[in-house]
């Protein structure tokens, strides 16, 4: 099984890195590869990062794609967990080399895990959503087929990918608070974790983020408290939650998609307006 996320715009409050890096930590996850980023990367766009090492050396840490290998607790299988950054060229390209090297590895199933904005509030667990493009695999995980048509990200090519070589995928959504999208939300990860785990019909010991999730509750909810407007609107987000039950209609991961595309958009371009009305005539 092949289990990744990309950090950019699949990756809303980090919900989907977070929950990839936690499996890596849990499951002593080894490091065995990483592609080289220099084909795929515009780095005045996804610029690298210098750090210091003993306070002296600069290093310098490439936008990468990294991967490592791991026994999956509970069950018979091992685990590639693959975490990287969306690429900016080459997408193609770059997926292909992902599916070739899960060949290689004789991969059997491929699941992606995403987080994006929606209108959920943070008090309750983060909705999941799940889709595959292949119909036996929609019904032996119960999930939906993907009917979204329209812009689309990384994880949309690299499904396409695995199509074309018939490695099965599947592709599971968190959502979560756009209000509280600039906090990191261990509570998308639990959920994602939860869902990837009755995929598998076992069990992870989740503890470290199930403590997190409680933190995350109560430092978000000292923000909204602090905002009569914003709380009220929470208020109103959780009484729609509750009287839907288990009712919630989420929209599938690929209309978030769109979805949060959009609201992208809106942002630079209010954004731009800003900048302008700073630098004035």
């Amino acid at each position: 099984m092949l289990v990744g996320a990309f950090r950019g715009w699949n990756d809303g409050a980090q919900g989907a890195s977070l929950a990839t890096s936690f499996l890596a930590q849990a499951w002593e996850a080894r490091r065995f590869a990483n592609m080289d980023p220099e084909e795929f990367y515009d780095f005045q766009a996804t610029r690298p990062h210098v750090a210091l090492e003993d306070g002296i050396t600069r290093r310098i840490d490439w936008p990468d794609t990294v991967f490592y290998h791991a026994p999956v607790p509970g069950t018979d299988r091992d685990a590639v967990l693959m975490l990287g950054i969306e690429p900016n060229l080459r997408w193609r390209t770059f997926c292909d080399e992902i599916v070739e090297l899960a060949g290689e590895l004789g991969v059997e199933l491929v699941v992606t895990l995403g987080a994006l904005l929606a209108d959920v509030p943070h008090t309750r667990p983060a909705p999941v959503t799940g889709s595959a493009s292949d119909q036996r695999l929609v019904g032996e995980l119960g999930l939906a087929a993907s009917r979204y048509e329209g812009p689309t990200g990384i994880v949309g090519v690299l499904h396409d990918s695995c199509r074309n070589a018939d490695i099965p995928s599947a592709s599971l959504w968190a959502a979560v608070p756009h209000y509280a999208s600039l906090a990191a939300s261990p509570r998308a990860a639990l959920a994602l974790c939860e869902r990837l785990a009755g995929l598998l019909d076992t069990a992870f010991d989740l503890g470290d983020l199930e403590r997190a999730s409680a933190a995350y509750e109560q430092q978000v909810s000292e923000a909204v408290a602090a905002d009569e407007e914003t709380e009220a609107y929470v208020q109103e987000l959780e009484a729609r939650r509750d009287a839907l039950g288990d009712e919630l209609d989420v929209p599938s991961g690929d209309s978030l998609a769109a979805e949060l595309t959009r609201f992208l958009r809106e942002h630079e371009a209010r954004r731009a307006e800003e900048e302008e009305e700073e630098e004035g005539p």
